[in-house]
């Protein structure tokens, strides 16, 4: 099985990959996350991943696109579902990416996330496999989750307070002041 793995971050993906392994398939990470804000935390979160995947020895596939234009053009309108693009986006692009290059199923280390709306991650993956004529591999990551974030600080792994965009930054912090 040839696998491409949309990664979000180096810790997310840790136990993921792991996982796996375990399980003997071919992983290629894939790096696509335009949705993430401002560009200084988009760059930690792609160095980290540049850093991690050297250390453990993973192909990953970067595609290096910080996208705040697009996408706060595309969620300002309804920021309260600014979810929907920024899985949407991510997740085709990875999907169309395998389907294109070889691969014969994707997937996602979102899926490990207590955080993230997993189910509908799980339904718009399911939706693209369909569109671009590959297997979805779903596996529900979540109970490595708080392993996955033990190992990245072991590592000294970046690891992001926040889920990404501008407006989830924003929520962090006006959640610590109520």
């Amino acid at each position: 099985m040839k696998l491409l793995l949309h990664i979000c971050c180096a810790p997310c993906s840790i136990e993921c990959i792991n996982e796996l392994k375990d399980k003997n398939i071919d992983i290629t990470g894939f790096w696509y996350n335009p949705n993430i804000h401002p560009f200084t935390e988009y760059k930690n979160r792609l160095n980290a991943v540049k850093r991690y995947s050297e250390d453990i020895n993973l192909k990953v596939v970067y595609k290096d696109q910080y996208g705040l234009l697009d996408f706060t053009k595309n969620v300002i309108n309804d920021i309260n579902n600014r979810c929907d693009f920024c899985y949407k986006t991510r997740l085709e692009e990875s999907a169309k990416y395998a389907s294109d290059n070889g691969f014969n199923v994707f997937s996602t280390t979102l899926l490990i996330s207590p955080y993230q709306k997993h189910d509908y991650i799980k339904n718009i993956c399911i939706e693209l496999s369909k569109k671009y004529n590959i297997e979805f591999l779903y596996i529900d990551f979540r109970d490595l989750f708080k392993e996955g974030k033990k190992k990245a600080r072991e590592l000294d792994i970046y690891m992001q307070k926040y889920c990404g965009c501008i407006f989830s930054e924003a929520d962090r912090y006006m959640n610590k002041n109520k």
